[in-house]
């Protein structure tokens, strides 16, 4: 057994809520792992059009988003297109509408505010509705609390709630942290995903690191 394609939008029959995005993300600027979930119980496949928002491509960011990573209903990224210029009297963006509002409008006024690529690491979980904001980098291992703004970087294996999203506790001490991130058993091949599945669900480091 080498467990479900992850080329299939729908691993579990009857729920199709659950939705593997690798499969239905169409943009060149979004790149997601193999496993890496979306649920959702409407239309979790508009992912990239519902939940990825402001991301335009002349901006140049990116969203890189691990494998085996859970995100809940309405997980949102925000992205460095949301950003206005501040340098002036006011923040209205009149050159997207072009008919002579763009004349004499200087794009590099926007980037005080350009965060650069938004990346989750593999095996994060995000909660229900939390929102993460551009150029943040997601560490592996992390936990995303439910309707948690995340505002700048998170380490990996550690816990982070609220608004704005602080640490409240780490998964692991830093021994394990250290070994569980030279291990990256996200890297490994499916059958031996498999072949391990009972240390994964029990936090086994040790039978981790003996793995064959």
């Amino acid at each position: 057994m080498h467990g479900p394609d992850p080329m299939n939008p729908h691993p579990m029959p009857g729920f199709p809520r659950v939705c593997f995005l690798k499969p239905v993300i169409t943009r060149a600027n979004i790149e997601v792992g193999d496993y890496t979930y979306y649920d959702d119980p409407d239309e979790p496949e508009r992912f990239e059009d519902r939940n990825v928002l402001y991301h335009y491509d002349f901006t140049g960011d990116r969203l890189v988003i691990g494998r085996y990573c859970a995100l809940a209903t309405g997980v949102r990224f925000i992205m460095n297109g949301a950003n206005h210029a501040l340098g002036g009297v006011t923040t209205y963006p009149f050159q997207i509408f072009g008919s002579g509002w763009e004349e004499g409008f200087d794009p590099s006024s926007l980037d005080s505010g350009y965060r650069g690529d938004t990346v989750v690491g593999h095996d994060v979980w995000i909660g229900t509705q939390a929102v993460i904001m551009p150029g943040v980098t997601i560490g592996h291992g992390a936990i995303i609390g439910s309707y948690s703004v995340v505002t700048k970087d998170v380490p990996p294996y550690t816990i982070v709630a609220g608004n704005p999203a602080e640490v409240r506790k780490m998964r692991f001490d830093e021994k394990a942290v250290a070994e569980l991130l030279d291990i990256a058993w996200w890297d490994w091949p499916a059958d031996k995903v498999t072949r391990h599945l009972d240390a994964l669900r029990a936090g086994d480091v040790d039978r981790l690191r003996a793995a064959r």
